[in-house]
């Protein structure tokens, strides 16, 4: 394949010859710039979006897709309407719920969180409490222990800080259950520990504990009212679609919220977390330019009398251009190419070993999660070519503006 002569000449000019050693090695180092640049670039934003996809992942694995509730946020005869909007075009499956806060205590100690009563027939189908639950299972919901008493099945970290086990008693204790001369009085019963779940997200799994339906119904005196309903859709991307549909369908005073909605403020966070750290780090390839620029300054310096016998012998101005154009792009091209190689290899060993741990009382997740998407590929590695080609106007642009007759004037 034949490559213009300027291809071959810019080849030259970068592959300095033993006593232009100094200007080899500021190639390299500009090389190397763009290497670590792209490298970080590639790097940071796999990481933010195995950040966004295991969160989602983990969000609606332990929440469903829509929430329907009401404006007093209590749904009359909740089995009727899960299996009216079962027939909604685009919903998988339905499930009512019963929700409140809750102290919870143990002989290990006390402490707050939430308890759902759930219908656990129905609620795996929604979630995937049924998979999470490591101890137990959810059909031991509906089964008394003995001596009568409920089951109940508690989130990984709320066991631990109770320091109740499988098979152990606790008790629930539930605001407005009792009406007394002097107000609504908190109700509280005892339940036996008959599962423990670890959803992977500490939220959840240090406030959740979960009882079945009708005894949540019992307890907090609703009637059979349900919170809400949870809906599970064929396409998640069309949740918010189906949630427009459902809230006309069933009018006021119903309301249906879908999941982007929930968490609107965490995603919308994670996308701005996302676009600042392109920015901050194109920087480091913009720094790398400036490498480029002075490197290719120099070489023109270097080559002020080659430039000149080549313009002599009939090189236009423009050749010269493409020339010092082709020493910053072969830079910025070997760079990128480094960088992506080296930037691929690490998010693949950062997936497969996962040894990066973060903790979790502090972050939603373990380990430290890697998306490695090829538009990343093609995102970064164009930026880091355009900005190494930007960096080249400059300089082959005053190598074009050089006097041949001044540069060779003493030859």
């Amino acid at each position: 394949m034949k490559f213009p002569v300027e291809y071959y000449i810019a080849q030259k000019y970068l592959l300095a010859k033993r006593k232009q050693t100094f200007i080899s090695i500021i190639t390299f180092i500009s090389v190397l710039g763009v290497t670590i640049g792209v490298t970080a670039l590639i790097i940071v934003l796999a990481v933010m979006n195995g950040f966004e996809k295991e969160l989602k992942d983990r969000i609606l694995g332990a929440t469903a897709h829509i929430h329907v509730t009401s404006l007093d946020g209590t749904l009359p005869e909740p089995f009727k309407l899960a299996e009216r909007l079962r027939k909604t075009q685009g919903v998988a499956a339905a499930s009512p719920y019963v929700f409140s806060q809750m102290m919870i205590s143990s002989g290990g100690g006390s402490t707050g969180g939430v308890l759902r009563g759930v219908d656990p027939s129905t609620v795996g189908q929604v979630t995937r409490l049924s998979k999470d639950v490591r101890v137990g299972s959810l059909d031991d919901l509906t089964r008394k222990a003995e001596g009568g008493l409920p089951g109940v099945i508690l989130g990984k970290e709320l066991a631990g800080n109770l320091g109740a086990g499988v098979g152990e008693l606790v008790e629930i204790l539930v605001p407005g259950g009792n009406m007394t001369p002097l107000g609504a009085f908190p109700r509280s019963e005892r339940f036996k520990v008959v599962g423990i779940f670890e959803s992977g997200m500490y939220e959840y799994d240090a406030t959740f504990a979960y009882i079945s339906f009708d005894e949540a119904s019992r307890m907090l005196g609703t009637g059979g009212r349900a919170s809400g309903i949870e809906l599970r859709v064929g396409d998640i991307y069309q949740a918010a679609a189906i949630s427009t549909r459902i809230r006309s369908e069933l009018g006021y005073p119903y309301w249906a919220k879908d999941w982007m909605q929930s968490n609107r403020n965490l995603f919308s966070a994670l996308k701005l977390e996302k676009v600042v750290m392109f920015i901050i780090l194109a920087l480091i390839v913009m720094v790398a330019a400036f490498n480029i620029i002075s490197t290719l300054i120099m070489i023109v310096m270097e080559k002020n009398k080659d430039i000149g016998i080549l313009m002599a012998m009939g090189a236009t101005r423009r050749t010269i251009r493409r020339i010092f154009a082709l020493e910053g792009l072969f830079i910025g091209i070997v760079g990128t190419v480094a960088g992506t190689a080296l930037g691929g290899i690490l998010c693949l060993l950062l997936r497969k070993y996962k040894f990066i741990h973060l903790p979790n009382d502090v972050y939603y997740i373990t380990t430290l999660p890697v998306s490695f998407d090829p538009a990343i590929l093609l995102l970064v590695g164009g930026s880091s070519v355009l900005i190494c080609f930007l960096a080249t106007l400059y300089p082959s642009r005053q190598a074009s503006m050089i006097d041949p007759a001044e540069a060779i004037r003493y030859e």
